[in-house]
């Protein structure tokens, strides 16, 4: 089993930045998936970025692309969010997901992911 616990949300002016953690309970499976997902109210929770834990090779959704970067410290067994230029639109709750050995072409769904956190709320004023 592992723990998930996501910080670093909170409110930020249109244009601003936030970075999330999440760091989880014990050391992450070697061939462990760490995604980001998002759901804002009366939507279905969507697929933001994804990081391998061995290779650190990373996927994002075209709506976040070259806005958030995500990454990872395997010592201190945590993954990132950076999120800058966030817009409107970026408003939700976010969280952090681990699976292992997932394919590639199955990072963007939150339907295999094994574990996840409580969120953190992100909430984007103009």
């Amino acid at each position: 089993q592992v723990q998930l616990v996501e910080s670093g949300g909170g409110l930020v002016q249109s244009g601003g930045s936030l970075r999330l953690s999440c760091a989880a309970s014990r050391r992450f499976f070697s061939d462990a998936v760490v995604g980001w997902f998002r759901q804002a109210p009366g939507k279905e929770r969507q697929f933001v970025s994804a990081v391998s834990w061995s290779d650190g090779r990373r996927v994002y959704a075209d709506s976040v692309k070259g806005r958030f970067t995500i990454s990872r410290d395997n010592a201190q067994n945590t993954a990132y969010l950076q999120m800058n230029s966030l817009k409107l639109e970026d408003t939700a709750v976010y969280y952090c997901a681990a699976a292992a050995s997932l394919p590639i072409s199955r990072w963007f769904d939150r339907t295999v992911y094994d574990y996840w956190g409580q969120g953190t709320q992100v909430t984007v004023s103009s």
